[in-house]
């Protein structure tokens, strides 16, 4: 029984194509050189004019690319090639390469901030942004169960409950997976960046 709050962020598990099996497949995107926001596994990334991306720090809305799984740099101070869960905030390097799940179809698991009732299924969320973890390199967020209504403008939607061991219908912190909704995600907003 989920009695913890125990927030990962987003973690993809599978996808709602009919075209094939889920992958887990991931794009490379850059994240500029010196960015002042750390980025942890299980955020969402959204792109920026500049060709790259960033946090996507949106709650009641999101326009987001994806969710960060990690990337890579050349670390400033050894000079190697570094890979990580999380982006330490300004890293001072031209190579900085998230890894991205960047799939609009994609199911994610999520964990809400409170008690989930059966009768949210199918309805549309917002997320809590809370900062990560540099120790685990990992998301922090939620999905704000405060939130949960039919208002088209959310940008998440649930669409299964996560039910086990450590997760059921009605626990102190539900565990979910939700879906982007209609439009939020950058490859079906038909507004370019």
């Amino acid at each position: 029984m989920a009695t913890t709050a125990t927030p990962n962020g987003a973690e993809p598990v599978n996808t709602l194509s009919a075209s094939g099996s889920y992958s887990g497949k991931v794009r490379h995107m850059k994240i500029a050189n010196a960015y002042g926001t750390a980025i942890f596994y299980g955020d969402f990334v959204k792109p920026v004019a500049a060709g790259g991306v960033e946090l996507d720090a949106g709650t009641a809305t999101l326009t987001p690319i994806g969710i960060f799984v990690g990337c890579s740099y050349t670390d400033p101070t050894s000079n190697q090639l570094t890979f990580s869960q999380y982006y330490p905030a300004s890293t001072a390097a031209d190579d900085i390469s998230a890894y991205v799940v960047d799939d609009p179809d994609l199911v994610f698991k999520i964990q809400a901030d409170a008690t989930l009732a059966q009768t949210t299924m199918f309805l549309n969320a917002g997320a809590v942004q809370t900062a990560g973890s540099t120790d685990f390199g990992r998301s922090k967020n939620a999905l704000d169960a405060s939130t949960a209504a039919t208002t088209a403008t959310l940008p998440l939607r649930i669409v299964e409950f996560v039910e086990g061991p450590t997760s059921a219908v009605g626990d102190a912190y539900t565990d979910v997976l939700c879906i982007y909704n209609a439009g939020d995600h950058a490859y079906r907003n038909s507004t370019g960046v």
